[in-house]
């Protein structure tokens, strides 16, 4: 099957024609393209003929995607069609004519196969919401959202100037409240307390006439502060009983499919909430905005599941002792938690950004849709196709496909127009990813091996500060490594911009780092380290320097581990909480080995030592030292002094001596602590001076 690529050089607004077509053809590897310039009108013809067929069609415009896509549906097509964005991306800014090679690029990129599908999540919402605030905020949208929805109201306060009226829609009120779940799913608990129970209550104003303080108001509820408990408003309410302010049982519960969250302090505090949940807070502009998303959630919804899960290589925990927290902590979500040894992530709470498949040291947490390998080949086919249409020292920009994309769209158009900014430089390759934090240290390195010479993440106001910290820490591992293999400049940074004149500026600082001479040829491992070796071996084999070690940050995922010998006793705890066969035994000899490969630093074993003789040291050794084991700590045996078996180590019963020479179950026998299991039983049966449990006699 053959891809067909259809170039639009719109009303030839860009420095595109006949040879340009020809010269993107050739990096391509296909016949030179046609380049039209009203795909969308005049010539739309050349779009229809080529979804007639079944071959792949990419369309180098996503100005009239709704269009295009509008009219593949008319003739029922069965081509895969896709599109790209050549326009503002490139062909519209100051370095438009030569902007050819990074087109072919993106042409070859959108021109990949779509990944492999992965499992989805499931959402069923039937529209019930929950509304909840103070009654001058949360009563007025209860009311609009009536019509549409299936509404519930939770009121947190009352108000002097609204009412409850028809009972349309069942009303609460409460304070303490919890939400927890996701669309479709939420439960809510809160406690009631104002003495009026608003389901109980028949809203016959009674209470309201005899309330001397007027501390009632229309939405029937007691104003505490004006109240000076004479009572007179419980007996008004008579038999109803929904006045009561001795209330014992206070707890109450609901399950709603959304929650329109009106208080002035959100109820979630997470930076991403789940979905199905708002908190527009006091902004009426922000109401009207999730109210108009809250009437399309009724349904059922599908995403993607972006992760993968290993448990096997977690180093989170081990024997109860907890290590390497990075997915727990850098989650904006909260869709990571602690499962004793192990971690648990909630696909309904996930919301695919990565950031914990990026901060994961051990490969454990993999991002599933797109995979690595699939990210990482899509960079390799942006790099090699951009080489080939003659392209130099490539920057590859990473954004995410909403804030991002819009800023990048902004960017060019303003170029376009008046030529204030210069708009995105011919050497730099937008790359859309579904979050700005779903790459890490192995697809930037692999990037920086296929010829990149600049990673550069484009960072928003819209990003959790938690992302933020984690991508620098990232990167600063991955400079580390880079510089001290001798490759000059500054190849990984966060270009932080809100503004399309922010990120003109900061495009136009981007100064091209050096990258190896000899571009790397291998695809991705499905597993992270298995990816890491490939580029740092590839990187290492072209370096302008080739160190043996390079010391890295605190909080790297390649290090040492160091042992005082003087304190380890080689108990052998550390063996049983690696995860990774880092540290291991000797079954001939009482020694403790070490492979530096296989360390993750998660400083489980560090955790669990009952002496403190161990401690982490961060760095990337690069000899064949670091795949072989390393005794870091040996003894010499001890031997039974009844049978001369050796058991345990001279060090080992050496502190055991002087710790339990006093307690009470060996005094007078210190000498059995010397002495193997076997014998030390033989020897307390042969004393018969020692009182045992059969001597006893039962009590007169």
């Amino acid at each position: 099957m053959t891809t067909q690529f259809k170039v639009c050089n719109c009303n030839r607004t860009m420095p595109l024609d006949a040879r340009s077509g020809a010269a993107l053809g050739a990096a391509l590897g296909v016949q030179p393209l046609p380049v039209a310039t009203e795909l969308c009108r005049r010539e739309v013809g050349g779009f229809l003929g080529a979804i007639e067929g079944v071959d792949d069609v990419v369309v180098a415009c996503t100005q009239e995607q709704a269009l295009f896509s509008e009219l593949a549906a008319e003739r029922k097509s069965v081509a895969p069609l896709r599109f790209v964005n050549i326009r503002e991306t490139g062909g519209w800014g100051k370095e438009g004519g030569a902007a050819l090679p990074k087109m072919a690029a993106l042409l070859a990129a959108a021109a990949l196969p779509d990944p492999e599908p992965v499992p989805t999540v499931s959402y069923d919402s039937a529209g019930h919401v929950l509304v909840v605030g103070p009654a001058a905020r949360a009563l007025p949208w209860a009311k609009r959202l009536a019509a549409q929805l299936d509404v519930s109201l939770l009121l947190t306060s009352g108000s002097a100037g609204d009412m409850l009226e028809e009972r349309t829609f069942p009303t609460f009120s409460g304070s303490g409240i919890e939400v927890k779940g996701w669309l479709g799913a939420f439960t809510v608990r809160w406690k009631q307390a104002n003495p009026i129970d608003l389901e109980v209550c028949t809203r016959c104003n009674a209470c309201v006439d005899v309330c001397p303080e007027g501390a009632i108001d229309l939405t029937y509820q007691i104003d505490m502060s004006k109240c000076t408990s004479h009572r007179d408003c419980t007996k008004a309410c008579g038999a109803i009983g929904a006045i009561d302010f001795m209330r014992e049982d206070t707890a109450r519960e609901g399950s709603y499919d959304l929650v329109l969250d009106l208080s002035d302090t959100p109820l979630l505090a997470m930076h991403q909430p789940p979905q199905g949940y708002f908190a527009p807070g006091a902004s009426e502009m922000a109401q009207a905005e999730a109210a108009l998303k809250l009437a399309q959630m009724v349904g059922e919804f599908e995403k993607p599941k972006f992760f993968s899960y290993k448990d096997k290589l977690c180093a989170h925990g081990r024997n109860g002792k907890v290590g390497c927290t990075a997915c727990i902590d850098v989650c904006s979500a909260e869709a990571v938690s602690h499962d004793g040894n192990l971690i648990k992530v909630n696909p309904n709470l996930c919301v695919g950004c990565g950031a914990c498949t990026t901060v994961c040291p051990s490969g454990a947490l993999t991002y599933a849709y797109p995979r690595a390998p699939d990210t990482a080949r899509r960079f390799k086919t942006l790099l090699s196709t951009y080489f080939s249409a003659g392209g130099k020292a490539p920057a590859l920009l990473l954004h995410g496909h909403e804030r991002g994309a819009e800023l990048l769209g902004q960017l060019g158009r303003m170029a376009r127009a008046g030529g204030r900014l210069r708009g995105v430089p011919a050497r730099v390759i937008p790359v859309g990813m579904h979050h700005a934090a779903a790459t890490g240290l192995d697809l930037w390195l692999s990037a920086i091996a296929y010829g990149a010479t600049n990673i550069t993440v484009l960072i928003t106001s819209q990003e959790a500060p938690q992302y933020v910290d984690a991508l620098q820490a990232q990167m600063a591992v991955a400079q580390t490594i880079v510089s001290g293999l001798g490759y000059e400049g500054v190849h990984f940074s966060l270009l932080r911009a809100d503004t399309a004149t922010g990120l003109d500026a900061g495009l136009a600082a981007l100064a091209p780092a050096q990258a190896p001479e000899r571009r790397a040829g291998f695809n991705a491992a499905a597993e992270k380290r298995g990816t890491l070796d490939l580029a740092l071996d590839h990187l290492l084999k072209n370096a302008p320097q080739k160190p043996e070690q390079i010391a890295l940050p605190a909080g790297a995922l390649y290090g040492q581990v160091m042992v005082n010998r003087d304190a380890c006793t080689l108990c052998m705890s550390c063996v049983g909480a690696c995860p990774e066969s880092a540290l291991m035994d000797n079954a001939n000899a009482p020694q403790l080995r070490f492979v530096e490969k296989n360390c993750v630093q998660c400083g489980l074993c560090e955790k669990t030592c009952p002496e403190n003789a161990i401690s982490l040291a961060p760095r990337l050794l690069l000899t064949e030292a670091a795949r072989q084991p390393v005794v870091v700590n040996e003894a010499q045996p001890f031997h039974c002094i009844r049978c001369n078996a050796p058991f345990g180590t001279l060090q080992m019963i050496e502190n055991m001596v002087s710790k339990l020479s006093l307690h009470g179950a060996f005094a007078g026998n210190i000498n059995r602590i010397k002495m193997c299991g076997d014998c030390r039983v033989v020897d307390m049966m042969e004393n018969k001076s020692e009182a045992t449990i059969t001597s006893l006699k039962r009590p007169h």
